[in-house]
C-alpha cells in the first residue's frame, strides 16, 4: 500500500493543480485542454528519446526580457529565468529552457533544480510536476549522457491564445486574482549527440501558465498538457 507520506504528497499536488486550474477557469472558459488539465491522471508528456542512427510576436508590455546572470555557485550552462514583466517574453524564454538540455554539462537533478527556480514562489499556484514531466528521467538521462546528447531550441513566436484574449476582453478584472496568463509559444528544438553534431530538428509548441504580478518579475506556474491556439 502507498505510504501516508506518499498519499499526502499526491493530495498536495492534486490540490495545487486544481487551484491553478480554477484560476485559469476565470479567464480561460473556452480554453481547449483545460478539462484535461484539471482531470489528468498523471500521465507524463513524451520525453526526449535517446539518440538514433537514423536520422515574433507582438508583446503586451514594453519591457524585454533582460539577460540574467546565473546565481553564484550555479552552473552557467543551466537556464536562468529572465527579469521581465512581460508574460509573452517570459513564456518564450521558458519554452526555450524547457526544450533545451545538455547531458555533457550538468546532471538531471541540476537541470530540475534550475527549472524549479523559474517557478512561482506561490506554491498554491505552482504545478511543478507539469514541468518535471518534461525532463528526461534519471535512467533515460544516463543513457543520453552516454551518447553526449544535447538539445538547443529557439522560440519563433509567442502569443495569448484566442480564447484567453476573448475571456480577458469579456472580464478584464478576472486576471487580478492570481495574474496567471496563458501563453502559447511555437519554435524549434534541435537534438544532437556524439557522432551526429547536426542531429535533427523538429517544430515544437507549448502552452504555459505564466504568473506576472504587478511589481514582480514573471515566473512560471505550470505547463498545460495541450497546446491552445
Amino acid at each position: 500500500m502507498p505510504s501516508t507520506s506518499s498519499n499526502l504528497d499526491r493530495a498536495s499536488r492534486i490540490r495545487r493543480r486544481a487551484l491553478l486550474g480554477a484560476v485559469f477557469l476565470l479567464v480561460l472558459v473556452a480554453l481547449a485542454g483545460l478539462t484535461a488539465y484539471l482531470t489528468r491522471d498523471g500521465r507524463s508528456p513524451a520525453k526526449p528519446e535517446a539518440p538514433q542512427t537514423s536520422s515574433a510576436s507582438t508583446t503586451p508590455g514594453s519591457s524585454a526580457a533582460a539577460t540574467t546572470p546565473a546565481p553564484h555557485g550555479v552552473n552557467p550552462a543551466l537556464p536562468v529565468p529572465p527579469d521581465t514583466h512581460d508574460p509573452i517574453a517570459f513564456g518564450k524564454a521558458a519554452a526555450v529552457a524547457l526544450w533545451s538540455y545538455d547531458t555533457r554539462a550538468y546532471s538531471q537533478p541540476e537541470l530540475l533544480a534550475a527549472l524549479h527556480r523559474w517557478m512561482t514562489t506561490e506554491t498554491k499556484y505552482a504545478d511543478t510536476a507539469s514541468v518535471d514531466a518534461l525532463v528526461p528521467s534519471p535512467v533515460l538521462w544516463e543513457q543520453m549522457a552516454d551518447q553526449g546528447q544535447f538539445a538547443t531550441a529557439t522560440a519563433a513566436e509567442g502569443h495569448f491564445p484566442a480564447s484567453f484574449t476573448r475571456a480577458l476582453q469579456a472580464d478584464p478584472g478576472a486576471i487580478t486574482t492570481a495574474y496567471v496568463y496563458a501563453v502559447t509559444v511555437t519554435g524549434q528544438q534541435s537534438i544532437a549527440w556524439t557522432g551526429a553534431p547536426r542531429g535533427g530538428a523538429e517544430a515544437r509548441a507549448i502552452t504555459l501558465a505564466v504568473q506576472c504580478r504587478p511589481g514582480r518579475p514573471c515566473s512560471l506556474a505550470g505547463v498545460l498538457p495541450n497546446v491552445a491556439p
